[in-house]
């Protein structure tokens, strides 16, 4: 029998978990008789359609193109979901701009990188930095990157995220400072967001309801 995304929402040995940890606990503990077969195609529900994700980013670019008028600033793409929202909120940011890349899961719970992730390119020292991150549950990862970067002397350092589920915080220090929609404790995918790296390409994010029959 195939499990299906909802099963994550209800099974308490993972309902408890961040997304990200969701993935790892799966892959780890179903047999792959019992995985998705992707060889058959599943039923996404839409969630969020492309329209009102176009439509949402449109206003959060133009509130960071307010606040930092005569400014530049220097966006953080979280690798690897964060890709789709950080490059359509990029078009729709009218300031000089530099965008880099970051790879934060071998961070652990120290402040400095294990060497095998990608860090960033240049100096953030002086810049106005957003973090741009495509989901935020536990808070756990954000909160050790957030110290992380602070270290190196930005001039302002805020966090922009896409999708965010404030009732499984279980860290105090994070402020979120752009919002593109607060969403159920539910397991999401599309519009960079993975099941074991499929389903990122989606336009929109929904969730995997079922295998069509």
């Amino acid at each position: 029998n195939h499990w299906c995304m909802p099963l994550l929402d209800t099974d308490p040995a993972v309902a408890h978990l961040s997304h990200h940890r969701q993935e790892k606990y799966l892959r780890s503990h179903f047999t792959e008789e019992n995985k998705m077969d992707f060889s058959k195609k599943y039923d996404i529900s839409v969630y969020l359609t492309e329209e009102q994700l176009n439509k949402r980013i449109a206003e959060i670019g133009a509130q960071i193109t307010e606040k930092y008028r005569g400014q530049s600033v220097y966006l953080i793409c979280i690798l690897k979901g964060s890709i789709f929202f950080t490059t359509e909120l990029a078009k729709r940011i009218d300031l000089p701009m530099t965008m880099d890349f970051m790879s934060v899961s071998s961070y652990g719970s120290g402040t400095e990188s294990s060497g095998d992730v990608k860090d960033l390119e240049h100096s953030i020292e002086g810049e106005n930095v957003i973090i741009i991150e495509d989901i935020i549950d536990s808070g756990n990862t954000l909160s050790r990157l957030s110290k992380l970067l602070a270290k190196r002397n930005p001039k302002s350092l805020t966090i922009c995220t896409l999708l965010d589920k404030p009732e499984r915080r279980v860290v105090d220090d994070v402020n979120v400072d752009y919002v593109g929609f607060v969403i159920p404790d539910k397991f999401v995918v599309g519009y960079g967001l993975d099941y074991d790296q499929r389903f990122r390409n989606l336009p929109y994010i929904g969730f995997v309801e079922g295998e069509i029959k």
